[in-house]
């Protein structure tokens, strides 16, 4: 947790990861994702995709130098009522949307550190 907030105190550290995540998705070099790009859902699937890519959007938006690592949590917290727990209408839908969540939330924070690693060494510091 100190470290974390070391780093958000850090203007040029979190510029330059700012930038190379913002590089990520102008270039939507996510592979495996790159349907959470497409301006047009057609089906239920997309759309679920899209709540991923909403909540890493407002993640990166709240990202700021001397940004408190609780508002960082706060806004995800926030997001994740609005696109899972409210949407739920009951436990098992619960259950299985916070899932689908996670799992698909992993594998995009997946495939952003791998390109971060690979293309975009300078954006961890």
């Amino acid at each position: 947790l100190q470290t974390v907030r070391a780093l958000l105190n850090n203007n040029s550290i979190v510029t330059v990861l700012r930038s190379g995540l913002h590089a990520i998705f102008n270039e939507k070099s996510l592979g495996v994702t790159k349907d959470l790009f497409q301006e047009k859902f057609r089906s239920p699937k997309k759309q679920q995709k899209n709540i991923q890519l909403k909540c890493l959007k407002n993640f990166i938006s709240s990202l700021t130098s001397s940004t408190d690592i609780r508002n960082l949590l706060s806004c995800f917290s926030s997001d994740l009522q609005t696109f899972v727990i409210k949407p739920s209408k009951s436990k098992k839908a619960f259950k299985e949307k916070a899932s689908d969540f996670m799992l698909k939330w992993n594998l995009l924070l997946s495939n952003i550190g791998k390109i971060l690693t690979i293309n975009r060494t300078d954006s961890f510091g």
